[in-house]
């Protein structure tokens, strides 16, 4: 008897990291089992990293989600708790093999609400043949960092998303995390300190690059000459790849501050299942497929992703295909500072970013900065 068709649909990203890769996991785990179809959507960066999941889990089975997400999921029951569905040893296996903190991400209230199948975290990138041609030396230091930005050839993703996540690596880096109590975002000495830092940095950094994401940087960098160093901007191994862009970039870690290097946020994506989702054996054994240490290191990198599992990235296959990209960043990713994830953090997320974006690009009263970020950290608790 022919077995009845199950069809579940994921949404994801739009970014070859982030579709192609759950494009071609769910071709191939169709072609293992057959009587089971699995269809991805993909929608923006910006939309990836602000729509409300509760409202894609209404319509969607599978869902590429940001662990800030996850104080949601386990306040609304959006999501599913895969400790529920997946075997003990599976999760133990994910959990020891973590790249940082990424599967800790995923897990609050003590339930487990992704796999991080992708793991990514602020790291620094160059053009290789630019620096040999203009005879430039790689950045060490933040010093360093600000004299090479006064020659126009340093971009950031400056979109306020990102510089919020600038605002949490200085902070960090300077030995202080974000969040810590419910009177402040930073104490005023390190906030203070943190933005002028940046701002040093902000004054030489061009207009476009204020328009900026991760993404956008890149293809800058590599579509064009005009840039040839970003200091901090989320990782995507794509560009190191061969035939994938104009130019490949080298990605390596971070610049340091006073002889610490830069602790950048933690980003990666994780593969969560919707409670509305009709099929859940199905679609946990699809997860289960994905978040595999063979299909991560193979499949899913083959095919554009940027695997979460630490196996994929001490592999010496995928090193060899992406420049070390995996082994030269790991150090960024270990250290990486995993943002809050209170149920009302994505408030302040959405909209701390903007008034720090301007002040690094015209400088102004940082006090009455971070008076102000406060105020929208206590109205978050709320």
């Amino acid at each position: 008897m022919k077995k009845k068709q199950i069809h579940l649909k994921g949404i994801t990203w739009n970014h070859s990291r982030g579709f192609t890769s759950v494009v071609a996991t769910a071709q191939r785990f169709h072609e293992l089992n057959p009587s089971i179809e699995i269809t991805w959507e993909k929608r923006s960066l910006q939309a990836f990293a602000d729509e409300p999941i509760n409202e894609l889990a209404k319509r969607y089975d599978l869902l590429v989600i940001d662990h800030p997400w996850a104080g949601f999921a386990a306040k609304t029951g959006t999501i599913l708790p895969l400790n529920k569905y997946l075997p003990e040893d599976f999760l133990k296996g994910q959990e020891e093999n973590s790249v940082g903190k990424s599967h800790e991400s995923y897990s609050y209230d003590n339930d487990q609400w992704a796999l991080a199948i992708d793991a990514a975290t602020p790291v620094a990138a160059y053009r290789p043949d630019l620096f040999e041609k203009m005879n430039l030396n790689v950045p060490k230091t933040w010093e360093d960092l600000v004299n090479l930005s006064k020659k126009g050839m340093v971009a950031i993703p400056g979109i306020p998303q990102d510089t919020l996540m600038s605002f949490y690596m200085v902070c960090c880096t300077l030995g202080e995390d974000v969040c810590l109590n419910k009177e402040e975002v930073i104490s005023e000495k390190v906030g203070l300190q943190a933005l002028e830092i940046l701002r040093e940095l902000g004054k030489n950094i061009s207009e476009e690059s204020y328009h900026m994401n991760p993404i956008q940087v890149y293809e800058a960098m590599t579509l064009s000459d005009t840039y040839a160093y970003s200091p901090f901007a989320y990782g995507y191994s794509n560009y190191s790849k061969s035939g994938y862009a104009r130019k490949l970039l080298k990605f390596c870690d971070m610049v340091s501050i006073k002889g610490n290097p830069l602790v950048t946020t933690l980003g990666g994506t994780g593969l969560a299942i919707s409670s509305s989702c009709n099929h859940i054996k199905e679609a946990v054994d699809y997860a289960r497929f994905v978040g595999d240490p063979e299909t991560q290191k193979t499949l899913f990198f083959n095919n554009g992703g940027q695997p979460g599992h630490r196996e994929a990235w001490l592999d010496t296959r995928v090193n060899y295909n992406s420049l070390d990209y995996f082994k030269d960043t790991l150090p960024a990713l270990d250290r990486a500072f995993l943002r809050p994830r209170y149920h009302g953090h994505m408030y302040f997320q959405d909209n701390a970013g903007a008034p720090i974006r301007e002040y690094m690009m015209k400088g102004g009263d940082s006090k009455n900065l971070l008076n102000k970020l406060n105020d929208l950290y206590k109205e978050s608790l709320s």
